[in-house]
């Protein structure tokens, strides 16, 4: 279904994204997926930026 991925497939699709290093300041190349990291990074330092958790795109109803 190519045509109903639209919407839903920019979601999933990792954006590079510029990332400060904490701890020597560099600019770093970090992958993410509705600003969350989706892959470790280490920076030239040795810091290493963690992947973050995705938070689900639907919310369900709790039923009383």
């Amino acid at each position: 279904m190519a045509v109903m991925d639209g919407c839903e497939s920019k979601y999933r699709t990792p954006v590079p994204e510029e990332r400060t290093c904490p701890v020597c300041g560099k600019e770093v190349e970090v992958f993410t997926n509705r600003g969350r990291i989706t892959e470790e990074t280490t920076c030239s330092c040795g810091y290493v930026f963690q992947p973050e958790e995705a938070t689900p795109l639907k919310v369900e109803r709790k039923e009383d």
